[in-house]
């Protein structure tokens, strides 16, 4: 058997995926924190501004300075480091941006194909690339592609995974 050679991924992800994550920051997170700083400071001031000296500083270090930071750094983190890449014999995708993760698949153990368009990023041109394994570890996904190269890329692996020999065929 020959060893599997691979380079580091050089296909990134969409430019407009920093945009899809900034949204997505925005509604799971950052959105949620800021507004609730908000209606704290406000009940605050209407009904106990006596407490407005402490709970300001408190919640901008608790609520406003977490948020913002989450809102700005992790889109650009993330697509530094978002990354795949497809060989004659596996996928390699690399990911995360707090807790970053490098995935190598066999393309002989790829089962399923699927591409995944959220409605954040339909709105964006969006999608991610999913691929099942017959690993018990996780799916290899390749997040913030075009639509048309996540349409490609799971033909190709589709079409490549057919191809091979080994445990899944």
């Amino acid at each position: 058997m020959t060893p599997l050679r691979l380079r580091p991924p050089r296909h990134k992800a969409d430019p407009r995926a920093r945009t899809w994550w900034t949204v997505q920051a925005l509604v799971v997170f950052s959105g949620p924190s800021l507004l609730t700083a908000l209606a704290l400071l406000v009940l605050s001031a209407l009904f106990f501004p006596g407490a407005l000296p402490w709970l300001a500083p408190l919640t901008t270090v608790v609520l406003v300075l977490p948020a913002l930071a989450y809102l700005l750094a992790m889109p650009r983190l993330r697509y530094r480091v978002h990354a795949w890449e497809l060989s004659t014999g596996a996928v390699y995708s690399a990911s995360g941006w707090f807790w970053r993760e490098q995935r190598i698949a066999p393309l002989s153990r790829v089962q399923t194909v699927d591409t995944v368009r959220g409605p954040i990023q339909r709105a964006f041109g969006l999608a991610s690339v999913t691929m099942t394994t017959a690993s018990t570890a996780a799916n290899v996904t390749i997040a913030g592609l075009s639509s048309a190269d996540a349409d490609e890329i799971a033909t190709r692996i589709g079409a490549a995974a057919r191809l091979e020999t080994g445990d899944a065929a």
